[in-house]
């Protein structure tokens, strides 16, 4: 009868050691606590969350790396599992209160290199005057008059890691037209987790309506700040929303 020897003994417990991690790390792949397109936390994170060293995380990830549940780039380590396509909105639409243009209606969409809104820039960590990608929209009914109107400001952090975003300041001379419908696609893309919060105000005499959209990443980094001012006597804001079913 053959004997286990204590080197060999701690070299399967180590195996069932990060098996088991890579086990529960997958499990949390499949319950969608890290959906799929998303980018994990880093290694020293997921040693703090498992209670295992880094060691045991970097083996455990290369398990479910050569099982094609992970991938690796310059960013780190994504979920690769089904699911939803990270480029496919999740009734996240921007800017905040865009509409499909009715008939004789117009929208409007252009970008700037310039200084926000002294409130944008506090909430983006931005120094007084430093320029940004400044993104305004305008929909306006076929008499002429402003149904809503919206001002984006990006953050440093949002030009640097959105490439797509990033390309936008050669063309941000506040005529050519701006196609940033799939700013949030782009940033999921680029293993940004967003996270929005949504405030409503009255605007003067309550003839308007203003709603500020604030979002960041998993990091708690501002993404961008957008204030949509609607026409609440011209026009109707509506919020509409999708959870995913139950699996």
């Amino acid at each position: 009868m053959s004997r286990t020897t204590p080197h060999e003994s701690r070299q399967s417990d180590e195996q069932t050691l990060y098996q088991r991690v890579a086990s529960r790390l997958l499990d949390e792949l499949r319950d969608g606590t890290i959906p799929p397109g998303e980018r994990l936390p880093g290694e020293r994170h997921l040693a703090r969350h498992f209670g295992v060293s880094r060691a045991t995380v970097r083996q455990a990830l290369d398990v479910l790396r050569r099982g094609g549940m992970l991938s690796t780039d310059r960013r780190g380590s994504h979920a690769t599992l089904p699911g939803r396509p990270v480029e496919e909105p999740v009734s996240l639409t921007f800017p905040v209160g865009t509409v499909p243009a009715g008939p004789g209606a117009v929208d409007r969409a252009t970008v700037t290199w310039e200084a926000p809104p002294p409130e944008h820039a506090r909430a983006l960590g931005l120094s007084p005057h430093r320029p940004t990608l400044v993104h305004r929209y305008l929909s306006a009914g076929p008499d002429g008059r402003s149904l809503r109107t919206a001002v984006t400001s990006f953050s440093a952090v949002a030009l640097a890691e959105v490439a797509e975003l990033g390309r936008y300041r050669e063309r941000a001379d506040g005529a050519t037209p701006a196609e940033l419908g799939r700013a949030y696609d782009w940033m999921r893309k680029a293993g940004l987790t967003l996270h929005h919060r949504d405030s409503i105000s009255q605007v003067g005499d309550a003839s308007s309506v203003r709603v500020t959209r604030r979002v960041r990443d998993q990091y708690a980094r501002p993404l961008e700040i957008t204030d949509l001012v609607v026409n609440a006597e011209e026009d109707t804001l509506v919020y509409e929303f999708t959870l995913p079913a139950a699996g």
